[in-house]
């Protein structure tokens, strides 16, 4: 993030391609750097800005020049003076509050002289009236008509005073209000007619009610000097999905008899504020931010209501989005109900006084709610947004397409303006209409992986396709990729690295001998086993690893042939199953068998089994995302039940984070999106598998809602060899929990009270969150999760327990499928 404090240092060239659209470049800038470090930079050539954020606040400075250079971007810009000018308009944006997010707001009176064409006439809502004059001299008999009404009418409810200002961009932060009693009619007959004479077009005068300062109950004798009351000052940004989202709230308090202004009072947090004003009960302060939340996110919502509906002149460029509003509230007593009342909105002020309160020297004595940043969620959105313009129009090729669980692919890239270029070994794969470019290879036979790396690399340079980057998320296309990437030039990890973690006996044998330096070594993590190609080498096997044991294939995916196995007789069946079951990949496509059916046995260690889930550029590790499995239904190991985020303590947490980190760079995998499979036992965490791919099943879609986080746009990004500018300890916004329905257990059920068609109707209302991993209901001995079904809470008991209602009312949880057992582990 770089800093430009004059105008001359920023420069808007025409953008290539995009008509009417400017490139913004830095030729001078200040950075910024951990550990308190600033410096001045100059750029030679210029930097190219990816995302814009201008100060385009009313005090003196450079606003005109921001202004101007924010207009007509072609990479995305946090706001416009067009916005900003409609959003100081308090007339406007107290009929949007009110209108669009039911917010409450002063009861106003507005005397307009050619009003804004986004007003609406007449009665907007109770307390809340536009009255159009039809010219600023000669309407004294009106403006006393409407004043009186107004005074009289019960929209003011208890107000003593009321407040008479102009509204209108002109205006903001350049007046002062007129504080009047509500029984003196002249007084404010009169101040209504002064102001009238100072109105241009699009402006307005308001009078509005003062609201009377929330007071606590009477317990005696009131307390000494005069009457305090509570300014709230409500940061809400915009996240994933453009989402509002409630940052932080930071207070003032002040005479109640006197405006309460930014800049005029000590900022405090919203414990201390109302406990100074005899409002500190735990509920109640609790009660009041709720409040808070809801009001200040239907605030935004209102906002980019208004925004999406204006047309590209009207906003001030295609790419203006307002991704952080500041809201301030009045709290009042309506009722007897503690009501946060808006007053007006704005962004610079809040956050200034937000930074103001992070920066007293008690801030990390005050706990989490004074010392996290309020501008977090702002830079996340800043980030995304600016990785979305780096990625725009980049050229990918994609090795493998996948199933069905992978549909989101499609959608995602054309969201992201990304050009794909698939390769596919089926020809009538329903994503070939969907990509750039489609190119038939059949890949099925992975021992032939090096020698289909050349013909697929001749074949590119054939079609002359000017790729940026070349990935894959299908279990049996990574390595091919990481070849195809070295004879391409392409970043990726190596082959030599894909191979380790593709074969799972190698994984694990490799690491065992990982012993460091550095400490904690991988081998701590690492679980004894050996590997199987033919039976001889059962007997061999079950001598050097203890029983009971595992047994899996040595490429295998999705758990399928997985078993618990208790001693050597049971070894031996197994064994014999899958070589008589499993020979190739017709026999069950897309786990594997393409490599072959060789096996391996591992020890079987006991704990709670997790997911997780990291982004690695250059051997760095970026982001990290933990969930918790659920008891699996032995002897096999089909996933069962998951919860995200974690329920483990920090320390538990981090110690997978870790473990999962080194098993990665142990075996080489220095860039990419790792899925790693881990057991936490009495002794650490073990390792169950690494997947050098994304996550599989419900992960992509878990953490994109609730960490907004996008692992395949992650991993396109690496893929370009683009660091990803990820959260490093991102806040998830809730809990899921979910579990698997299998056909062999859940036919009926998927067949009417639970069928696709009535599960997806309930995840459109928003009931569960639904990720449909086959295409049939077709039940078999090895068979692949159907689909998972998750509900969202607060808390993860809140999820927990919705889930299980669910669950008892579809038809999903019965005694073969205990979903109460599974979720057991979520308590």
């Amino acid at each position: 993030m770089l800093l430009c404090v004059s105008p001359a240092w920023l420069t808007k060239v025409p953008a290539p391609g995009q008509p009417g659209e400017a490139a913004l470049l830095v030729s001078k800038a200040v950075s910024f750097h951990p550990g308190g470090l600033t410096f001045l930079d100059h750029f030679v050539p210029p930097r190219r800005a990816t995302y814009f954020l201008a100060d385009l606040g009313p005090g003196p400075g450079w606003s005109r020049e921001a202004a101007e250079l924010a207009r007509d971007l072609a990479c995305p810009t946090g706001t416009s003076a067009e916005m900003a000018r409609l959003l100081e308009d308090r007339l406007l944006t107290r009929q949007l509050l009110v209108r669009q997010g039911g917010v409450a707001v002063p009861a106003t009176l507005a005397f307009t002289y050619k009003p804004l064409g986004l007003l609406w006439g007449g009665e907007a809502s109770p307390g809340l009236r536009l009255v159009e004059l039809s010219g600023k001299e000669g309407q004294e008999a009106l403006v006393k008509e409407e004043v009186g009404a107004f005074l009289h009418s019960e929209a003011l409810g208890d107000a003593l005073q009321v407040a008479v200002k102009l509204s209108g961009w002109r205006w903001r932060g350049r007046q002062a209000l007129r504080l009047h009693p509500r029984a003196e009619l002249g007084a404010v007959v009169d101040t209504v007619l002064v102001l009238l004479e100072k109105l241009e077009e699009e402006e307005s005068v308001l009078v509005e009610a003062v609201c009377p300062p929330a007071r606590p109950p009477n317990l005696g004798n009131p307390l000494p000097g005069p009457e305090l009351a509570v300014r709230i000052c409500a940061v809400v940004c915009c996240t994933q999905g453009d989402r509002p989202l409630l940052s932080k709230v930071v207070c003032a308090v002040g005479r109640g008899d006197q405006p309460l202004r930014h800049h005029s009072s000590l900022p405090r947090t919203l414990e201390v504020a109302l406990a100074q004003c005899g409002l500190g009960e735990v509920a109640q302060v609790e009660a009041v931010r709720q409040r808070v939340k809801v009001a200040a996110e239907a605030a935004l919502a209102a906002v980019l209501a208004l925004e999406a509906g204006l047309s590209t002149e009207q906003r001030g460029g295609r790419q203006v989005h307002t991704d952080v509003l500041g809201v301030d509230f009045a709290l009042t007593v309506t009722g007897r109900t503690l009501t946060p009342v808006a007053l007006e909105l704005n962004s610079g002020l809040c956050l200034e006084a937000c930074g103001a309160l992070e920066g007293l020297w008690a801030a990390p004595r005050m706990g989490p709610a004074a010392e996290a940043a309020a501008a977090a969620p702002l830079v996340e959105t800043m980030l995304r947004r600016s990785a979305r313009s780096l990625m725009k129009g980049k050229q990918l090729l994609l090795v493998g397409a996948g199933g069905v669980s992978k549909k989101f692919v499609w959608d995602a890239a054309r969201d992201y303006g990304l050009k794909l270029h698939l390769v596919e070994s089926d020809p009538n794969h329903f994503a070939s209409q969907l990509v750039h470019t489609f190119i038939h290879f059949d890949m099925t036979e992975h021992r032939r992986d090096e020698e289909n790396a050349r013909l697929l690399a001749e074949l590119v340079r054939a079609r002359g396709l000017q790729l940026d980057g070349c990935f894959s998320y299908w279990d049996d296309c990574l390595v091919l990729t990481a070849l195809l990437c070295q004879e391409l030039g392409l970043p990726c990890s190596p082959p030599a690295a894909m191979r380790l973690a593709k074969q799972k006996s190698c994984t694990q044998l490799h690491l065992l001998r990982r012993q460091g330096p550095p400490w904690p070594a991988p081998s701590l993590h690492a679980v004894p086993c050996c590997p199987l190609k033919s039976e001889a080498d059962v007997d061999r096997a079950v001598h050097q690893v203890p029983l009971p044991g595992v047994m899996k294939l040595e490429f295998g995916a999705g758990a399928v042939g997985v078993r618990l196995v208790e001693n050597a007789l049971q070894c031996h069946e197994h064994f014999s199953h899958i070589a008589h079951d499993l020979q190739g990949e017709a026999d069950h496509p897309g786990i594997g068998l393409g490599w072959g059916n060789a096996m391996l046995l591992m020890e079987f260690v006991e704990g709670t089994e997790h997911d997780v889930d990291l982004v690695l550029f250059g051997g760095q590790l970026l982001a990290a995302f933990v969930s918790d499995n659920g008891p699996t239904r032995l002897p096999g190991f089909t996933e069962t039940a998951a919860c995200m985020p974690t329920g483990l303590a920090p320390e538990q947490e981090a110690q997978l984070v870790q473990a999962a980190f080194r098993c990665c760079l142990g075996c080489g995998l220095l860039d990419g999106v790792f899925n790693v499979e881990l057991k936490l036992t009495g002794a650490g965490p073990r390792l169950i598998e690494i997947n050098p791919r994304m996550g599989g099943f419900y992960l992509r879609d878990w953490i994109l809602e609730l960490y907004g986080v996008d692992l395949l746009l992650a991993a396109a990004m690496v893929a370009c060899g683009l660091r990803p500018a990820l959260p490093a300890h991102p806040r998830a916004r809730g809990h899921l929990v979910g579990v698997m329905c299998v056909v062999s257990q859940h036919l009926q059920a998927l067949s009417s009270t639970a069928s696709r068609e009535a599960l997806q109707a309930l995840h459109d209302r928003g009931v569960l969150r639904l990720n449909v991993l086959e295409d049939a209901l077709v039940p078999g001995e090895y068979e692949e999760p159907y689909c998972s079904v998750a509900c969202a809470g607060p808390s993860p008991a809140e999820a927990r327990l919705r889930l299980l209602g669910l669950c008892q009312g579809l038809g999903i949880d019965g005694p073969h499928y205990p979903v109460a057992h599974f979720l057991s582990h979520f308590k």
